[in-house]
């Protein structure tokens, strides 16, 4: 094969946005995401959530129990008033355990935030210490209003609760998670090496358009919600840009078919069954594939002071596989994102 035609990813491949779920589901994530990446970031956004330390490492041990061979976990806490400043400490200064970093969902904002934040004001103590022991905040950047247009969702963060929190603690170390617009590209590169963002694999191929795709495709539908044409190519720039602010998160979120296709669909696209690929398949687009491994493998890792994964390489190859219309999980099925739909790219 010619070299364009193989992608070694030989640090392997980090995720730093994934939703395991719990229970019988989790354990069917685990056997896909261990294929595909090396190393994986939890979200705390259970029913309860994840807020102490104790409850972080129980979570673990229960996603760890569910498969013999899996990725190795790094852990998050949800941010809310019950949040304490000693889990920030014992989070930071027990890195042995791989808490990683406080999750900050607007209440209301996406699935099971309700008990997110609702006012800056009485987090601010955790956030002077998180400042003060450069543990992450990892921010889901949606404002949350029946007056706010759902495509202006992130924008109207950017500015307003995302700007308060820069300006009264600008030496906090920040993910923008799963940023969807031109603006935050902008905003994000515009501030220190303490802010970054993490890119998702279907806000880098697909736009608005594909919710609507002949009728409603609720398959497609995650939050934040895809955005313009000009914001996806934009987002697709900065991913092959090769700069290290912008890093591999999937935000692979799995529902049961049934919670998709009803009145109320659940938002999230799964991702995870095929998730380097579909990277692979976005970069590729703009001739830039080789750009992968550093945004895959070396640059989330570098934000979190993570050592590089040196033993599970990933090794991609240009040859087309067709996705499955479903999958098996648990006790239902799971309809992938691009289902039925062929990509050029197969992981090995």
């Amino acid at each position: 094969m010619s070299e364009l035609e193989i992608v070694r990813l030989p640090c392997g491949a980090d995720d730093f946005h994934h939703h395991f779920r719990d229970g019988d589901l989790a354990k069917s994530v685990m056997r896909v995401t261990s294929k595909q990446f090396a190393r994986a970031l939890a979200m705390p956004n259970l029913v309860p959530p994840v807020i102490t330390c104790e409850q972080a490492l129980a979570y673990k041990k229960r996603l760890l129990s569910s498969i013999d061979t899996p990725c190795d976990l790094l852990m998050t806490l949800y941010l809310n008033t019950q949040t304490t400043c000693a889990d920030v400490e014992f989070a930071a200064t027990h890195k042995e355990e791989n808490i990683v970093g406080i999750k900050f969902y607007p209440a209301g904002a996406t699935t099971n935030s309700d008990a997110g934040v609702r006012d800056l004001s009485p987090i601010f103590p955790v956030l002077k210490e998180m400042q003060r022991y450069e543990l992450p905040l990892l921010i889901h950047g949606e404002a949350v209003g029946n007056h706010i247009d759902v495509f202006d969702r992130e924008a109207e963060f950017l500015d307003s609760d995302f700007a308060t929190i820069i300006s009264y603690f600008p030496g906090l170390r920040i993910v923008v998670e799963h940023i969807s617009t031109a603006k935050a590209v902008d905003l994000v590169s515009s501030l220190g090496g303490n802010v970054a963002a993490t890119i998702t694999a279907h806000h880098l191929l697909y736009n608005r358009n594909a919710i609507f795709d002949g009728g409603l495709r609720p398959h497609n539908y995650c939050l934040p919600i895809l955005k313009s044409e000009r914001d996806r190519r934009s987002l697709l720039e900065a991913a092959t840009s090769g700069n290290p602010k912008f890093f591999l998160g999937t935000d692979s979120a799995p529902h049961d078919i049934q919670a998709k296709e009803s009145c109320c669909a659940k938002a999230g696209c799964f991702t995870a069954l095929n998730a380097l690929e579909l990277y692979a398949e976005a970069f590729s687009s703009i001739g830039r594939v080789h750009a992968l491994p550093d945004f895959a493998s070396k640059f989330g890792a570098k934000f979190y002071r993570l050592p590089q994964n040196s033993t599970k390489e990933r090794i991609l190859v240009k040859r087309p596989q067709t996705i499955p219309e479903s999958i098996d999980f648990g006790s239902g099925a799971v309809v992938p994102f691009m289902a039925g739909k062929t990509l050029s790219w197969t992981l090995l």
